[in-house]
């Protein structure tokens, strides 16, 4: 199943996505009990959003050992953890902006866990059942302000430094999914979430033994190999097999 979140006539509606057209629900796919209100748009009729809504972006660093390896970081004994507001949210299609005080902005291409229920202090398997489905996701980086700062919040912060969707999949196996980004239509990443230094389910336990998990909230799992910058008028896809393709230009 794919789950939208889109506007159509100045109105934002959920819907789920059937070929070329939307079952539009009757409130958020998250919400219990949501179901079908009768209504069908079509999807060339009507402009994606950000599918989700989160109250947190929870956000997985290091956790490719070749990206490790290129930004010269040891191996984390334990998963390295940070925060998006979620004022950084963007849509499918719409601009990422490259603030003035930065002179690098990168992409970074990311497999994206929706939450569905809440956790807290979750076994691993507890955890992974949690998970409403899978998206797309771009953890944009001020890499200059990174390594200025010594901590990431700045240069992860930015409006629109956190793209995601198109949708999010249900029916969908992160164990061993192809992930790329493209950059201008040339390949920059090419992995597969096998590479996870830190599986799934332990990433999302050891989340929620730091903190509680909500319906919403999502968790960007880490990056591959190949970051680099992003410039004005580039166009970035994040590709992931199984999920679709998220789209953005850079303004």
């Amino acid at each position: 199943m794919k789950y939208v979140r889109f506007r159509e006539q100045d109105q934002v509606k959920y819907g789920v996505l059937r070929g070329d057209q939307i079952e539009v629900l009757d409130g958020s796919f998250l919400a219990p009990g949501s179901r079908p209100n009768g209504e069908v748009t079509a999807l060339g009729k009507v402009s994606l959003l950000a599918p989700v809504l989160p109250g947190k972006v929870v956000c997985v660093g290091v956790n490719y050992a070749q990206h490790a390896r290129e930004m010269n970081h040891a191996l984390p004994e334990d998963p390295v953890l940070f925060l998006k507001p979620p004022s950084a949210l963007l849509d499918p299609e719409a601009e990422i902006e490259r603030p003035a005080m930065s002179r690098r902005v990168d992409y970074e291409g990311e497999l994206v866990a929706v939450m569905g229920r809440k956790v807290r202090e979750a076994a691993e398997e507890e955890a992974l059942a949690a998970v409403f489905g899978y998206t797309c996701g771009n953890d944009v980086t001020a890499r200059d302000l990174q390594q200025k700062d010594g901590q990431w919040t700045r240069a992860k912060s930015f409006d629109t430094f956190c793209p995601i969707g198109p949708w999010v999949v249900t029916d969908f196996d992160p164990k061993a999914a192809a992930i790329r980004t493209l950059l201008n239509g040339e390949v920059k990443q090419s992995s597969n979430t096998r590479h996870f230094l830190n599986p799934l389910p332990k990433l999302l336990s050891f989340i929620s033994r730091v903190m509680t998990l909500n319906p919403g909230d999502i968790v960007m799992t880490g990056t591959p190999e190949g970051v680099g910058p992003m410039r004005s008028g580039d166009r970035v896809i994040v590709q992931i097999e199984g999920i679709g393709e998220l789209r953005n230009r850079v303004k």
